[in-house]
């Protein structure tokens, strides 16, 4: 009898071992190189093995790894510093996830609105089809069953609605809401964009009813749309943003920003963490950051996902039979299939190219932030032999 694994089987994992990566591409134990259109779920946003990003984490190895916030940590202010800076925020927690990130976020808004003589506003909106993490106050807050089931009540306080439907928002506001809670683009749910009228409505009404607007920016934060968050294609700003993936390159990093007033209820004592704000993850964050923010990086990320939207929009054109849609922006892109999706993501990963699945039938391509127009033509090559192999075999079974 086979002996158990000693792992969770929390996991349908892939059989690919892999064991080294060079900028978008990964290397498995036997030498076969994958074109990493997935980048472990929109996190390795400046390539794999970024010779900047490595030097500045060894720089930090050298020194000190762990203080934990009992102490002053100068790479957090720094940190902090060049995101306020870049940003509509005064304030930023650190965290280790998105899930904490947006932990930090929740108990950010509920707190204010405690701290204004209004304990009964604890409950926030959030939008069907969402993914905010794992805690507990998370899968409540993304309302999935898949998600909930089994872990015993929901957690109070989350009123879900239908995503990009205003009036249902404004019908779901009661006196004990305080605030709405979205992603600029649904991601896990199926890389669905929020219009631009409805992100400024939901900031109108946010104002009008004394409500704090919070995005969820984990995945299509720091570059992944070709700004560095992605409602700053809509022309608004939130109150408080949780922001993880790609910040860090591949370390784990994730952060809560606020304006000062929505902060303005965390008090010493009010929330905490061991880890998050460590010195690695501080070098890290700023050597990321000094690669997106620098000149013209942003815009190279806008040129190559037109390159990337357009290819995609001709496969759709040729093959229907398999691709049935493309959506997306930047280069946070997905195909929704005609095929089951597994399907697709198999073959896909026949052609060595790899994606990510999500909702409603969708394979999300989300490649380092790096990715040059050539690199972006590679992966549109093997998506078509990937649809090509699907289509061949559609005729071999009905000859």
């Amino acid at each position: 009898m086979a002996e158990a694994a000693p792992l969770y089987d929390t996991y349908s994992r892939a059989p690919l071992r892999f064991e080294r990566g060079e900028g978008v591409w990964l290397i498995t134990e036997s030498g076969e190189r994958y074109l990493d259109f997935g980048a472990g779920v929109a996190v390795t946003s400046v390539g794999h093995s970024n010779p900047h990003v490595v030097g500045a984490l060894k720089e930090q190895a050298d020194k000190v790894w762990h203080l934990s916030n009992i102490y002053e940590i100068p790479g957090q202010e720094r940190l902090a510093k060049r995101l306020t800076d870049a940003t509509f925020a005064d304030k930023v927690f650190f965290t280790n996830s998105g899930a904490e990130a947006l932990e930090c976020a929740i108990k950010t808004a509920r707190r204010y609105q405690f701290s204004k003589g209004h304990p009964e506003r604890f409950h926030i909106i959030t939008f069907e089809g969402a993914f905010h993490g794992r805690t507990l106050a998370t899968i409540a807050a993304g309302g999935q069953e898949k998600y909930l089931e089994g872990f015993g009540p929901k957690a109070p306080g989350f009123d879900q609605v239908a995503f990009g439907d205003i009036e249902a928002v404004r019908a779901a506001i009661t006196e004990a809401t305080a605030a709405i809670l979205i992603e600029p683009v649904q991601g896990e749910g199926g890389v669905r964009p929020a219009t631009t009228e409805f992100m400024k409505a939901l900031r109108q009404l946010c104002d009008d009813n004394g409500l704090l607007l919070i995005l969820d920016e984990v995945q299509t934060g720091v570059g992944r749309t070709g700004k560095l968050f992605a409602h700053e294609w809509s022309g608004i700003t939130p109150d408080i943003m949780a922001v993880a993936k790609g910040i860090g390159g591949g370390f784990p990093l994730g952060a809560c920003l606020a304006t000062a007033e929505a902060a303005s209820g965390m008090k010493a004592g009010t929330h905490g963490s061991t880890y998050g704000g460590n010195p690695l993850a501080m070098a890290v964050g700023s050597a990321v950051l000094d690669i997106i923010l620098a000149d013209g990086f942003l815009q190279q990320v806008r040129d190559v996902a037109l390159v990337f939207r357009q290819g995609l929009a001709s496969l759709k054109d040729r093959y229907p039979d398999v691709i049935e849609d493309v959506r997306g922006e930047g280069l946070l892109l997905g195909i929704k299939a005609a095929v089951p999706s597994a399907e697709l993501l198999q073959a896909i990963r026949a052609a060595h190219l790899l994606g990510v699945p999500a909702g409603d039938n969708v394979i999300r391509l989300l490649p380092p932030l790096v990715v040059t127009a050539e690199e972006a033509r590679e992966g549109l090559a093997r998506v078509e032999r990937a649809a090509e192999s699907i289509r061949a075999s559609k005729v071999k079974k009905t000859a």
